[in-house]
Protein backbone atom coordinates (compact mmCIF):
# COMPACT_ATOMS: atom_id res chain seq x y z
CA UNK A 1 0.00 0.00 0.00
CA UNK A 2 2.69 2.47 0.87
CA UNK A 3 4.86 1.86 -1.92
CA UNK A 4 1.71 2.56 -4.28
CA UNK A 5 0.86 5.37 -2.57
CA UNK A 6 4.71 6.64 -3.19
CA UNK A 7 4.46 5.47 -6.82
CA UNK A 8 1.47 7.12 -7.36
CA UNK A 9 2.85 10.67 -5.92
CA UNK A 10 5.89 10.16 -8.10
CA UNK A 11 3.67 9.86 -11.04
CA UNK A 12 1.51 13.25 -10.34
CA UNK A 13 5.07 14.87 -9.39
CA UNK A 14 6.48 13.82 -12.48
CA UNK A 15 3.80 14.56 -14.49
CA UNK A 16 3.12 17.82 -12.71
CA UNK A 17 6.70 19.16 -13.26
CA UNK A 18 6.03 17.99 -17.26
CA UNK A 19 3.12 20.02 -17.30
CA UNK A 20 4.79 23.24 -15.82
CA UNK A 21 7.69 23.06 -18.21
CA UNK A 22 5.66 22.36 -20.96
CA UNK A 23 3.30 25.90 -20.15
CA UNK A 24 6.31 27.62 -19.26
CA UNK A 25 8.42 27.06 -22.73
CA UNK A 26 5.33 27.67 -25.04
CA UNK A 27 4.15 30.79 -23.02
CA UNK A 28 7.27 32.10 -23.14
CA UNK A 29 7.43 31.26 -26.94
CA UNK A 30 4.03 32.35 -27.62
CA UNK A 31 5.55 35.69 -26.19
CA UNK A 32 8.59 35.55 -28.93
CA UNK A 33 6.20 35.07 -31.60
CA UNK A 34 3.50 37.63 -30.98
CA UNK A 35 4.86 40.65 -32.04
CA UNK A 36 4.21 41.50 -35.56
CA UNK A 37 6.53 42.21 -38.38
CA UNK A 38 6.96 45.30 -39.55
CA UNK A 39 6.56 47.03 -43.33
CA UNK A 40 9.20 45.68 -45.20
CA UNK A 41 12.67 47.71 -45.08
CA UNK A 42 12.66 48.97 -48.75
CA UNK A 43 15.45 51.57 -48.67
CA UNK A 44 18.29 51.42 -51.35
CA UNK A 45 21.49 50.08 -50.04
CA UNK A 46 24.62 51.83 -50.97
CA UNK A 47 28.27 50.66 -51.97
CA UNK A 48 30.07 53.67 -52.04
CA UNK A 49 32.82 54.49 -49.84
CA UNK A 50 31.16 57.11 -48.05
CA UNK A 51 28.19 55.01 -47.00
CA UNK A 52 30.63 52.13 -46.07
CA UNK A 53 32.72 54.71 -43.97
CA UNK A 54 29.47 56.23 -42.52
CA UNK A 55 28.38 52.32 -41.90
CA UNK A 56 31.32 52.20 -39.84
CA UNK A 57 31.37 54.98 -37.74
CA UNK A 58 27.54 54.09 -36.67
CA UNK A 59 28.68 50.68 -36.03
CA UNK A 60 31.20 51.70 -33.45
CA UNK A 61 29.84 54.40 -31.66
CA UNK A 62 26.01 52.82 -31.43
CA UNK A 63 27.92 49.87 -29.61
CA UNK A 64 27.60 46.73 -32.15
CA UNK A 65 31.13 45.95 -31.09
CA UNK A 66 30.46 45.89 -27.84
CA UNK A 67 27.83 42.53 -28.26
CA UNK A 68 29.16 40.92 -31.37
CA UNK A 69 32.70 41.86 -30.38
CA UNK A 70 35.12 44.23 -32.38
CA UNK A 71 35.58 42.12 -35.15
CA UNK A 72 31.72 41.90 -35.52
CA UNK A 73 32.16 37.80 -35.77
CA UNK A 74 30.01 37.02 -32.94
CA UNK A 75 30.48 36.00 -29.78
CA UNK A 76 28.88 34.97 -26.15
CA UNK A 77 27.17 37.41 -24.11
CA UNK A 78 26.19 36.81 -20.17
CA UNK A 79 26.44 33.15 -20.80
CA UNK A 80 23.39 32.98 -22.73
CA UNK A 81 23.03 35.18 -25.25
CA UNK A 82 24.70 34.43 -28.68
CA UNK A 83 25.09 37.74 -30.22
CA UNK A 84 25.74 36.56 -34.16
CA UNK A 85 28.70 37.10 -36.80
CA UNK A 86 27.41 40.09 -38.44
CA UNK A 87 29.18 40.07 -41.85
CA UNK A 88 27.87 36.33 -42.50
CA UNK A 89 24.38 37.30 -41.12
CA UNK A 90 24.17 40.59 -43.72
CA UNK A 91 25.18 38.38 -46.78
CA UNK A 92 22.81 35.90 -46.15
CA UNK A 93 19.75 37.50 -44.97
CA UNK A 94 17.61 40.43 -46.89
CA UNK A 95 17.95 43.84 -45.93
CA UNK A 96 14.74 43.53 -44.93
CA UNK A 97 15.25 40.82 -42.31
CA UNK A 98 18.43 43.12 -41.08
CA UNK A 99 16.29 46.22 -40.41
CA UNK A 100 13.88 44.12 -38.32
CA UNK A 101 16.34 42.62 -36.25
CA UNK A 102 18.15 46.07 -35.48
CA UNK A 103 15.10 48.73 -34.98
CA UNK A 104 12.79 46.22 -34.35
CA UNK A 105 13.99 43.21 -32.66
CA UNK A 106 12.89 40.83 -34.30
CA UNK A 107 15.03 37.99 -36.02
CA UNK A 108 15.05 36.33 -39.28
CA UNK A 109 12.72 33.58 -38.41
CA UNK A 110 9.84 36.32 -37.13
CA UNK A 111 10.53 35.87 -33.78
CA UNK A 112 11.38 38.60 -31.41
CA UNK A 113 14.84 38.50 -29.18
CA UNK A 114 15.45 38.97 -25.81
CA UNK A 115 18.90 40.87 -25.78
CA UNK A 116 19.24 43.28 -29.27
CA UNK A 117 19.16 46.28 -27.98
CA UNK A 118 16.54 47.74 -30.39
CA UNK A 119 14.81 50.59 -28.56
CA UNK A 120 18.31 52.33 -28.82
CA UNK A 121 18.46 51.77 -32.71
CA UNK A 122 14.60 52.22 -33.47
CA UNK A 123 14.92 56.05 -34.35
CA UNK A 124 18.15 55.26 -36.32
CA UNK A 125 17.37 56.81 -39.99
CA UNK A 126 16.91 54.67 -43.01
CA UNK A 127 20.22 56.35 -44.63
CA UNK A 128 21.59 54.87 -41.37
CA UNK A 129 20.36 52.22 -41.31
CA UNK A 130 21.14 51.35 -45.46
CA UNK A 131 24.69 52.28 -44.48
CA UNK A 132 25.34 50.10 -41.25
CA UNK A 133 24.30 46.78 -43.97
CA UNK A 134 26.37 48.53 -47.05
CA UNK A 135 29.02 48.23 -44.30
CA UNK A 136 28.48 44.84 -42.71
CA UNK A 137 28.40 43.34 -46.52
CA UNK A 138 31.09 45.02 -47.40
CA UNK A 139 33.50 43.16 -44.64
CA UNK A 140 35.11 39.85 -45.43
CA UNK A 141 32.90 36.95 -43.79
CA UNK A 142 35.28 35.02 -41.31
CA UNK A 143 33.87 31.59 -39.86
CA UNK A 144 33.54 31.50 -36.12
CA UNK A 145 32.11 28.84 -34.38
CA UNK A 146 29.65 30.64 -31.98
CA UNK A 147 27.56 28.20 -29.26
CA UNK A 148 24.53 26.84 -29.34
CA UNK A 149 22.94 28.57 -25.49
CA UNK A 150 19.18 27.90 -24.80
CA UNK A 151 17.47 30.98 -23.00
CA UNK A 152 17.54 29.78 -19.26
CA UNK A 153 14.74 28.67 -17.59
CA UNK A 154 14.20 31.24 -15.08
CA UNK A 155 13.76 33.89 -18.01
CA UNK A 156 11.17 31.82 -19.56
CA UNK A 157 9.42 31.77 -16.05
CA UNK A 158 9.43 35.46 -15.80
CA UNK A 159 8.54 36.24 -19.73
CA UNK A 160 5.45 32.61 -18.82
CA UNK A 161 4.53 34.90 -16.02
CA UNK A 162 4.68 38.72 -17.41
CA UNK A 163 7.48 39.82 -15.46
CA UNK A 164 9.75 40.32 -18.20
CA UNK A 165 9.87 40.26 -21.70
CA UNK A 166 11.23 40.45 -24.97
CA UNK A 167 13.06 43.99 -26.49
CA UNK A 168 10.21 43.95 -28.99
CA UNK A 169 7.98 45.05 -26.28
CA UNK A 170 8.98 48.37 -25.60
CA UNK A 171 10.08 49.87 -28.71
CA UNK A 172 6.89 51.84 -29.11
CA UNK A 173 7.88 53.29 -25.46
CA UNK A 174 10.57 55.02 -27.22
CA UNK A 175 9.51 59.08 -27.37
CA UNK A 176 10.00 59.89 -30.96
CA UNK A 177 12.41 62.88 -32.57
CA UNK A 178 11.02 66.09 -31.72
CA UNK A 179 13.88 68.05 -32.90
CA UNK A 180 13.73 69.80 -36.65
CA UNK A 181 17.41 69.77 -37.98
CA UNK A 182 16.20 73.02 -40.35
CA UNK A 183 15.18 75.02 -37.34
CA UNK A 184 17.12 73.62 -34.25
CA UNK A 185 20.34 72.99 -36.30
CA UNK A 186 22.69 71.11 -34.04
CA UNK A 187 20.42 70.52 -31.17
CA UNK A 188 18.34 68.31 -33.77
CA UNK A 189 21.49 66.63 -34.18
CA UNK A 190 22.27 66.01 -31.20
CA UNK A 191 19.16 64.67 -30.36
CA UNK A 192 19.37 62.37 -33.00
CA UNK A 193 23.05 60.74 -31.11
CA UNK A 194 21.36 61.10 -27.84
CA UNK A 195 18.16 58.95 -28.81
CA UNK A 196 20.43 56.47 -30.85
CA UNK A 197 23.18 56.39 -28.37
CA UNK A 198 22.72 57.31 -24.81
CA UNK A 199 18.62 56.08 -24.13
CA UNK A 200 20.68 52.30 -24.32
CA UNK A 201 21.32 52.97 -20.45
CA UNK A 202 20.10 56.38 -19.48
CA UNK A 203 16.52 55.21 -19.79
CA UNK A 204 14.08 55.48 -23.06
CA UNK A 205 13.59 59.25 -22.75
CA UNK A 206 17.25 59.96 -21.30
CA UNK A 207 15.78 60.45 -18.06
CA UNK A 208 16.67 57.52 -16.06
CA UNK A 209 13.79 55.77 -16.92
CA UNK A 210 14.14 51.91 -18.17
CA UNK A 211 11.75 49.52 -17.96
CA UNK A 212 14.47 47.33 -15.75
CA UNK A 213 13.99 47.37 -11.84
CA UNK A 214 18.13 46.73 -12.24
CA UNK A 215 19.34 49.57 -14.16
CA UNK A 216 20.68 52.57 -12.01
CA UNK A 217 22.08 54.82 -14.81
CA UNK A 218 21.27 58.77 -13.98
CA UNK A 219 19.28 60.81 -15.91
CA UNK A 220 21.10 62.95 -18.11
CA UNK A 221 20.00 66.17 -16.13
CA UNK A 222 23.54 65.17 -14.73
CA UNK A 223 24.92 66.73 -17.57
CA UNK A 224 24.36 70.25 -16.22
CA UNK A 225 27.08 69.73 -13.62
CA UNK A 226 29.18 69.77 -16.54
CA UNK A 227 30.69 72.49 -18.43
CA UNK A 228 32.29 71.95 -22.25
CA UNK A 229 35.49 71.23 -21.69
CA UNK A 230 34.51 68.52 -19.15
CA UNK A 231 32.33 66.95 -20.92
CA UNK A 232 34.35 66.72 -24.10
CA UNK A 233 37.01 65.47 -22.07
CA UNK A 234 34.28 62.32 -20.39
CA UNK A 235 32.82 61.29 -23.92
CA UNK A 236 37.29 61.37 -25.19
CA UNK A 237 38.47 60.05 -22.60
CA UNK A 238 35.90 58.22 -20.07
CA UNK A 239 37.18 60.40 -17.20
CA UNK A 240 34.41 62.08 -15.20
CA UNK A 241 34.38 65.53 -13.17
CA UNK A 242 36.81 65.23 -10.16
CA UNK A 243 39.04 62.77 -12.57
CA UNK A 244 36.81 59.30 -11.41
CA UNK A 245 36.51 56.45 -13.09
CA UNK A 246 32.62 55.50 -13.75
CA UNK A 247 31.83 51.86 -13.79
CA UNK A 248 29.92 51.98 -16.71
CA UNK A 249 30.53 54.83 -18.90
CA UNK A 250 33.95 55.10 -18.58
CA UNK A 251 34.59 52.15 -20.43
CA UNK A 252 31.68 52.66 -22.84
CA UNK A 253 32.95 56.11 -23.91
CA UNK A 254 36.89 54.46 -24.76
CA UNK A 255 35.29 52.01 -26.82
CA UNK A 256 32.69 53.69 -28.45
CA UNK A 257 32.01 57.87 -27.67
CA UNK A 258 35.92 58.52 -28.16
CA UNK A 259 34.84 58.05 -31.72
CA UNK A 260 32.53 61.00 -32.40
CA UNK A 261 33.72 63.60 -33.93
CA UNK A 262 34.44 66.93 -32.64
CA UNK A 263 31.02 68.28 -34.54
CA UNK A 264 28.75 65.48 -32.92
CA UNK A 265 30.37 66.17 -29.21
CA UNK A 266 29.50 69.63 -29.94
CA UNK A 267 25.82 68.75 -30.98
CA UNK A 268 25.45 65.95 -28.45
CA UNK A 269 26.59 68.46 -25.58
CA UNK A 270 24.14 71.01 -27.47
CA UNK A 271 21.08 68.90 -27.50
CA UNK A 272 21.27 67.76 -23.43
CA UNK A 273 22.16 71.58 -22.10
CA UNK A 274 18.85 71.98 -24.40
CA UNK A 275 16.85 69.72 -22.89
CA UNK A 276 17.55 70.62 -19.44
CA UNK A 277 16.56 73.72 -19.22
CA UNK A 278 13.57 72.91 -21.32
CA UNK A 279 13.15 69.94 -18.30
CA UNK A 280 13.64 73.42 -15.38
CA UNK A 281 10.75 75.67 -17.70
CA UNK A 282 8.49 72.26 -16.98
CA UNK A 283 9.35 72.23 -13.48
CA UNK A 284 9.28 75.92 -13.04
CA UNK A 285 5.51 76.01 -14.91
CA UNK A 286 4.80 73.24 -12.57
CA UNK A 287 3.80 71.24 -15.82
CA UNK A 288 4.22 67.42 -15.72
Amino acid sequence: MNRRIIGLSLVFMFGGSALLVTWVYLSSENHFHSFALPPPFTFEIPNDNAAITRGDHLTRTRGCRGCHGEDLTGQLMWEFAVAPNLPELARNQSAATLEAAIRHGIDHNGRAMYSMPSYNFVRLRDADIADIIAYLRSQPVMQVELPGTPLPWSIRWDIALGTDFAIAAIIELVPALKRDELTDGGIARGEYIAMTTCNECHGLSLHADTPWDDETAPSLIIVSAYDFENFKTLMRTGVALGGRELEMMSGVARSRFAYFTDQEIIDLYAFLKDMIARDNEKLSSGQP
